[in-house]
C-alpha cells in the first residue's frame, strides 16, 4: 500500500490515518508460519514543525511452538513502530539510523516500511505460559501435566568427574 506523504511534507496536512491489514501468512520465522492471519496496522503519520514521524501499532495472533513442552502456543503479538520520515538525509551517519526512513519521491511504501519492524520484534523465547515445566529429557514426559517416575538422575558421562566434585 503506497501513501502520498506530499500533503505532510508541504504542510497542507498535519496528519495521515493509516488502517491496513498485511498479509504475511508464507513468511516464515525458525522453522514456523507464525502469521495465520494478517497483521492489523493501525495508527497515522503526522507533521509538526515540518518534522514527519510514524506512530503505528502493529496487533497480531503469533502461533508457534512452546519452547520447553513443544504445545502448539498462540500468543498476542504487538508493537510499534516509531520512526521519523525524511526526503533526504545530509550525511552517511544519518543511513545507519534505523529511526529514519528516506521517501526521496515522498511515496511510503507501508509494507517495506512495517515489514522489518515486525520481524525484528518477534518473540525469540515462546511460552505456553511463563511456569511451563517442559518436558522430562529422559522419558519425555509432559511435567505440566504429570511428574514422571523415570528416575530421571543419568549424569552425562562428560560432566561425571564433576559430579564427583560437587558430592563432597
Amino acid at each position: 500500500m503506497l501513501l502520498d506523504l506530499k500533503p505532510l511534507f508541504a504542510g497542507s496536512r498535519d496528519f495521515l490515518s493509516v488502517d491496513f491489514e498485511m498479509d504475511l501468512s508464507e513468511f516464515e520465522f525458525l522453522g514456523v508460519k507464525p502469521f495465520h492471519a494478517p497483521v492489523a496496522i493501525n495508527g497515522k503519520i503526522v507533521s509538526r514543525a515540518g518534522i514527519v514521524e510514524s506512530q503505528l501499532s502493529c496487533k497480531a495472533q503469533y502461533f508457534g511452538f512452546c519452547d520447553r513442552c513443544l504445545k502448539e502456543t498462540v500468543l498476542d503479538y504487538a508493537t510499534d513502530i516509531n520512526r521519523t520520515i525524511v526526503i533526504s538525509l545530509e550525511n552517511e551517519e544519518s543511513e545507519e539510523n534505523d529511526d529514519i526512513a528516506v521517501v526521496p519521491d515522498m511515496q511510503l511504501d507501508l509494507e517495506d516500511f512495517c515489514y522489518a519492524d515486525i520481524v525484528m520484534n518477534l518473540p525469540t523465547k515462546v511460552l505456553c505460559k511463563d511456569d511451563c515445566r517442559g518436558i522430562c529429557p529422559d522419558c519425555g514426559c509432559d511435567l505440566n501435566l504429570k511428574q514422571c517416575n523415570c528416575g530421571g538422575t543419568e549424569v552425562d558421562p562428560r560432566l561425571a568427574a564433576l559430579a564427583e566434585l560437587l558430592k563432597d
